[in-house]
C-alpha cells in the first residue's frame, strides 16, 4: 500500500474517522482471500491544524488575495506529508475543498478531492438532485454544485437563510461533542426541503465532515438511508477512495 497523509484537526473528531476508516478497510482487505499478505493497518502519517487559526485565514469569495494565509497553512501541512514521504494525501475537511485548486500548486503528491468522492457516490446511488448542507463557505461555494453538475447532478444548498443557519449551529453543536438530536435536526431539514416521503433520484449531501457523526450506525457507509431520506456521507466516500488509490 502507498503511504497516506492526512490534513486534519479541523475538526478533529473527523480527524479520528478517517483514521479509523482507513485502519478499518486495511483489517477487512487482508482478511479477504486476495490479500493474505497485506499489511495489517496502513503507513499513515497526519497533520493536525488548529482550527481557530484555519477559521481566522478563511477569506471572501471573489476576492483571491484575501485567501493567501489560508492556501498557504494548508499547503505547507501538504508539504510537510510530502517530506514524510507520503505518497497520496487527503484534506479532511470539506471547507477547505473550496480553494483545492490553489492549496494543491506545487504538491508534488495526488490529493484526492472529497468533492468528487461525493458526487461519485451520489452517481453510484442514482441520485439527480441533491441538498447541500455544510459549513457557511461550502454552502455559498460554486465548487459542490459544479462539481455533481459534471456527473449530471443538480446539487443546491439551501436558500432559506435560516435553514442555512440551523445547519450551521448544528455542525457548531457536533464540535462541543453534543450529537444528541443532531439526526433528527437534519431530517427536518431534509424534510422540509424534499417533503415527508423523499422522492426518488434525491439525496442529501453531509458535505462537512462533522455532520455524518450525527449518525453513528452509518457513519462507515459513504451513502445510506434513515427515515426513508437518502443521505451522501462524504466523509466515508473520501475515506473509500483514499484506501482505493492507496491500494492500486
Amino acid at each position: 500500500m502507498k503511504r497516506i497523509g492526512i490534513v486534519g484537526g479541523v475538526g478533529w473528531q473527523s480527524t479520528l474517522e478517517y483514521y479509523a476508516g482507513l485502519c478499518r478497510l486495511s483489517e477487512q482487505r487482508r482478511a479477504s482471500k486476495k490479500a493474505r499478505n497485506g499489511p495489517l493497518t496502513p503507513e499513515i502519517c497526519i497533520e493536525s491544524l488548529d482550527l481557530n487559526t484555519a477559521a481566522a485565514l478563511l477569506g471572501r469569495i471573489g476576492n483571491e488575495k484575501s485567501w493567501r494565509g489560508f492556501d498557504e497553512y494548508h499547503r505547507t501541512a501538504l508539504k510537510r506529508l510530502q517530506a514524510s514521504d507520503a505518497e497520496v494525501a487527503a484534506i479532511a475537511s470539506n471547507t477547505a475543498h473550496h480553494r483545492l485548486a490553489s492549496i494543491i500548486g506545487g504538491i508534488g503528491i495526488p490529493v484526492l478531492s472529497i468533492l468528487d468522492a461525493a458526487a461519485k457516490e451520489a452517481a453510484r446511488i442514482g441520485a439527480t438532485r441533491v441538498l447541500i448542507l455544510g459549513t457557511a463557505l461550502t454552502m455559498q461555494s460554486k465548487m459542490y454544485p459544479d462539481t455533481f453538475r459534471r456527473y449530471g447532478i443538480e446539487a443546491i444548498p439551501p436558500t432559506d437563510a435560516n435553514v442555512r443557519t440551523a445547519v450551521i449551529d448544528i455542525i457548531s453543536e457536533i464540535h462541543r461533542e453534543r450529537i444528541a438530536g443532531a439526526a433528527a435536526r437534519i431530517h427536518t431539514i431534509a424534510e422540509a426541503h424534499f417533503g415527508r416521503q423523499a422522492p426518488d433520484g434525491t439525496a442529501v449531501c453531509l458535505a462537512c465532515t462533522e455532520l455524518p457523526l450525527a449518525f453513528p450506525s452509518a457513519k462507515e457507509s459513504p451513502s445510506f438511508t434513515e427515515n426513508g431520506t437518502r443521505y451522501i456521507n462524504t466523509s466515508a466516500a473520501h475515506i473509500q477512495a483514499l484506501f482505493d488509490f492507496a491500494c492500486a
